[in-house]
């Protein structure tokens, strides 16, 4: 009988061991896939070239804004200036600078980013590893390293089921999961995928589990595109297969990825939000306003609604109807708390549906949609969408009829005539309404969910198509 309690105890150490040294014994895996693998294989034919060693250093590409000092229109191009008056800019600007960049680095970072703190990522060790077994026995999976532009290492785990696909062929697509500021692969969102029947590569971000660095956007987004290129070229996935499924502040990485990689097949984002400023306000006291504006500019520029209109594919919103994270019901006096009309989700569809359909979206479309968005439940908002008699078919061939004519007369691209369309014009102010709330109903999803409760299998679809 001792014999038999000295052999689970040291099976139980062995596995508190092995628990113990999960990021360590990562570290002195091998990389199985590197940024410029790309190159070195010559291009393989996805249209997107990899980095020089020289631009390497600086990461992949970042959308910028005039709110980072971009040139807008009105502004007086850089050039044109002195170099005596950008001199003494810079000085004037140094001090706000200095205490963005400590703000930033020594506070901000574990608030945008809580998952890559010391103590966090020790705590969760124990369930990181038994969700990581779970992946590998009952699902397969296999775990790769890979080797971000900037040097860092990214933990991914890649879940196969195109020798099992199903009946409906679910498995043949892969499903890329971008995890929340607090998630993880190994017990984050892929679930709902994963549980769906499709393939899927889940990924860990910068500073998170086994991944290495800093997460900080332009890191992020260095490691999105080493993991998107893992995907399409050494896993084979054709690019009109592969979905980009974003929770959270995973919504930045994945809308970054269809961005730059536009012949994605689709995207979905669940419990995201527009841009990073408001949220941060709503937690930051009010005389910190301009400092917290700047650094989340300069630091966390989250800009994830102007990355999400660069994107020609079907594209699905899932709008948690129980949030209170990515809401700011709280800071508006005249909204209650947890009020689906704060939901910065609501922010992002109109921002979506007023670049691609801006002729629609001018006047009737815009003020119909925005109160179809107060709909606190799933019977409320079909009650909305009854109450204005909206015809599904018209909507359909009026929306064919437009894309027919645009073949002769539009650009195409890797998902038909390119936006923005014109469609909407000429049309009754009732056919409007009727066309917006229809395209407004297909882009966005209800889910009664909490912002941290798991995506439920039969919640995950992928978006629609026209």
């Amino acid at each position: 009988m001792c014999v038999i309690c000295f052999v689970k105890a040291l099976v139980h150490v062995f596995k508190i061991y092995l628990t113990a040294n999960y990021t360590y014994n990562f570290r002195s895996w091998p990389v199985d896939f590197c940024w410029d693998d790309v190159c070195s294989a010559g291009g393989g034919g996805s249209g997107h070239r990899a980095l020089t060693c020289t631009a390497a250093a600086a990461g992949v590409w970042l959308l910028r804004d005039a709110a980072l000092g971009g040139d807008a229109p009105g502004r007086p191009l850089r050039r044109a200036r002195s170099q005596a008056q950008c001199l003494l800019q810079q000085i004037r600007e140094l001090p706000s600078q200095l205490t963005s960049y400590v703000l930033a680095h020594l506070l901000g970072r574990w608030l945008v980013y809580p998952g890559s703190m010391f103590l966090m990522s020790r705590a969760l060790l124990p369930l990181l590893q038994q969700g990581q077994e779970r992946l590998v026995e009952r699902y397969h999976g296999r775990r790769a390293k890979l080797v971000a532009c900037d040097g860092n290492e990214i933990d991914t785990m890649f879940m196969d089921r195109r020798q099992n696909p199903g009946s409906h062929g679910r498995g043949l697509r892969l499903v890329i999961c971008c995890e929340g500021n607090a998630g993880f692969y190994e017990m984050g969102c892929l679930s709902a995928p994963l549980e769906a029947g499709y393939s899927v590569l889940g990924w860990n971000h910068p500073g998170f589990g086994g991944s290495t660095g800093a997460p900080f956007p332009q890191h992020d987004a260095n490691a999105m595109d080493v993991v998107v290129k893992y995907a399409l070229h050494r896993l084979q996935f054709p690019p009109a297969h592969v979905v980009v499924y974003g929770w959270s502040i995973g919504g930045f990485t994945a809308t970054w990825a269809t961005m730059t990689y536009p012949e994605l097949g689709a995207l979905v984002l669940d419990a995201t939000f527009d841009d990073l400023v408001p949220l941060a306000l709503k937690v930051m006291p009010h005389s910190w306003k301009g400092l917290v504006v700047r650094t989340v500019r300069q630091h966390f520029n989250l800009n994830v609604a102007e990355q999400l209109c660069c994107y020609p594919g079907p594209v699905l919103l899932l709008r948690r109807t129980q949030d209170d994270v990515v809401s700011t019901s709280s800071h508006l006096p005249t909204l209650p708390p947890g009020d689906v009309e704060g939901n910065r989700v609501n922010e992002l569809l109109l921002r979506l549906l007023q670049h691609r359909y801006p002729a629609l979206m001018a006047h009737e479309g815009h003020a119909v949609v925005t109160r179809w968005l107060r709909s606190n439940s799933l019977a409320q908002e079909a009650a909305f969408y009854t109450r204005y008699r909206v015809d599904d078919e018209w909507c359909l061939r009026t929306l064919h009829s437009y894309q027919e004519r645009c073949q002769e007369e539009q650009a195409w691209g890797p998902h038909g005539p390119t936006f923005p369309w014109l469609v909407g014009q000429g049309l009754s102010p009732r056919r409007q309404r009727q066309l917006a709330l229809f395209l407004a109903r297909k882009h966005l999803r209800n889910v009664e969910a909490t912002h941290c409760s798991l995506l439920e299998p039969e919640d995950f679809q992928l978006p629609w198509r026209l």
